[in-house]
């Protein structure tokens, strides 16, 4: 008898006949039916449960070309919806709707899902419907939070609308991701420190020290992903707690914003300029400024003439907040006051900010005025603990600073950058205690000086004339920032000296991070400090 090479096209033979099959026939018919088995599976999951469907092809992506992923993610969007513009969808199971979020909710019409957002019940709806009337623009895709009045809710419902946005690549992974949402107090973040949220991300934290600034000993939290700063900085401060530890010194307090008006002429400008010189011009700018704050005190006004145009450059104390808000707002007072009451109606403010100030930008400004707190920070070091512990001597570490960070910064025309690495504690602190990052720019102005004592110990500083942090508001509200605020006790408002104490803080850390680097460099062991802490 011939053999078939496909039985199952034949009807007319039983399934069971035997001797019906040759044995590769039989391999043949067995993978057929295995293959039938496995699409009817995934079909039945794709039907009943689409999340598990979706992560399972998320997970599988990596190991498929890409057009078949596009194409698989395609085919996943219309099971995912639950509202129609053309009546409700019929389940295929007896089980309410439980949407590709978990929702178990009866599915609605796009009707009656727009009749629920306008009544403001937009809370009732489950989360497959709200991801389709933000992806059709009836919610607006930065107001979830406001629609919904549940944070945590608003960044799972904007993740799977990310993940869903047609036209946009590389997207579809995101709500199935390793970057967190859950577990966090968005309530502290909706309206303070982010807009259009879809998590968090996590940052590993550590602690430099315990060193001692002024008589205190502290830990210095340093959030940072960079292997062996901490363990830098540590060590820093262990050869400077070896000298009795730091001392400190404020050379400045108050920050600074500067807007720019014009005129229709250089005379009135120069009119203008001349009358906020003046003591009189000062006292009522510094009234109207003082009116708009219980914290913030105008210290003085600062002038400038560009052509008809006329730079004011405020500075002013903001008690323990970093200020930029409150200063902002008591410049805007005290130009309306001069528009209003001070005969320069004719004045135009062009911008509120005119770069004079400077924030967020290198400037000679900020290195030579200061801006924010100016601390310098210094401490002597005896010769043994420095053999002992940096495994260098005081007069290598004294040249080397003046060849790398004097001289070599000139060179390179560096504005307040005469150090090694600054930046790097700076910006680590500064995300462990919930600054902004941003302002590393003008913070990390730096002068690192090393000389050796009459009895050949080391004296060293780290001058910063700009150090812009505070201690209430911005990202200080968010708590774990908070608890990393309370590791060196300065958290909340403390009539402005708990944000002194953390500029010393930074400027310590500062301090230790320099030296510790200065040594490594000194005896050449920088490469292999970073291959044992940056390598597994």
């Amino acid at each position: 008898m011939t053999t078939m090479p496909y039985p199952l096209m034949d009807s007319s033979l039983p399934m069971s006949y035997p001797g019906q099959y040759s044995r590769s026939s039989s391999i043949l018919y067995g993978l057929n039916t295995l293959i039938l088995t496995a699409f009817l599976g995934m079909a039945a999951i794709m039907v009943y449960a689409p999340k598990q469907f979706s992560l399972v092809m998320t997970r599988l992506a990596p190991q498929l070309p890409t057009e078949k992923v596009v194409e698989v993610v395609e085919r996943i969007k219309p099971v995912n919806c639950t509202c129609s513009d053309h009546g409700k969808a019929v389940p295929d199971s007896d089980e309410p709707d439980q949407g590709y979020m978990g929702d178990r909710h009866p599915p609605s019409t796009m009707d009656e899902c727009i009749k629920l957002y306008e009544e403001k019940r937009a809370h009732e709806l489950n989360d497959s419907e709200l991801v389709e009337m933000t992806l059709r623009g009836v919610i607006p895709f930065h107001g979830l939070e406001k629609t919904l009045a549940d944070p945590t809710r608003a960044v799972r419902v904007r993740r799977a609308v990310v993940s869903r946005t047609p036209g946009v690549h590389h997207t579809n992974t995101l709500e199935s991701s390793l970057l967190p949402f859950e577990d966090y107090d968005f309530a502290r973040v909706f309206g303070s420190c982010a807009e259009n949220v879809i998590g968090y991300m996590p940052i590993p934290v550590g602690v430099a020290g315990p060193i001692t600034i002024d008589g205190t000993s502290v830990f210095l939290p340093m959030s940072t992903t960079e292997g062996a700063l901490i363990a830098s900085t540590s060590r820093g401060a262990k050869a400077l707690n070896g000298g009795g530890g730091v001392t400190t010194v404020v050379t400045g307090n108050g920050m600074t914003r500067a807007p720019v008006v014009g005129f229709s002429d250089v005379r009135r400008a120069g009119a203008c300029k001349d009358y906020i010189d003046s003591p009189e011009g000062q006292e009522a700018v510094k009234r109207a400024f003082d009116s708009t704050s219980r914290f913030g005190r105008l210290q003085r006004v600062t002038t400038k003439l560009a052509g008809s145009s006329l730079y004011l450059r405020f500075k002013a104390t903001t008690g323990d907040a970093m200020g930029m808000n409150m200063i902002s707002k008591g410049v805007q007072e005290a130009l309306t006051v001069l528009t209003r009451d001070c005969g320069f109606a004719d004045m135009n403010i062009i911008s509120l900010s005119g770069n004079f100030c400077t924030d967020k930008k290198p400037a000679p400004i900020n290195w030579i005025d200061g801006r924010g707190k100016g601390i310098v920070a210094e401490s002597t070091i005896p010769k043994e603990v420095v053999e002992r512990t940096l495994k260098c001597n005081v007069d290598a570490l004294c040249k080397l600073n003046i060849s790398k960070n004097l001289v070599g910064s000139a060179l390179a025309g560096s504005v307040g950058g005469n150090n090694a690495h600054a930046a790097n504690i700076v910006t680590a602190i500064f995300l462990a205690t919930g600054q902004d990052p941003a302002q590393v720019v003008g913070s990390s102005n730096c002068m690192t000086l090393m000389e050796p004592t009459e009895h050949g110990d080391l004296r060293m500083s780290v001058s910063m004339p700009s150090i812009e942090v505070g201690t209430v508001g911005g990202g200080t509200v968010l708590e774990p920032q908070g608890a990393m605020l309370d590791l060196i006790g300065v958290r909340g408002s403390n009539n402005g000296q708990n944000a002194i104490d953390l500029a010393k803080a930074v400027a310590a850390g500062v301090l230790a991070g320099e030296l510790s680097l200065c040594s490594a460099l000194t005896v050449g062991a920088l490469v292999e400090s970073h291959m044992n802490h940056n390598r597994k």
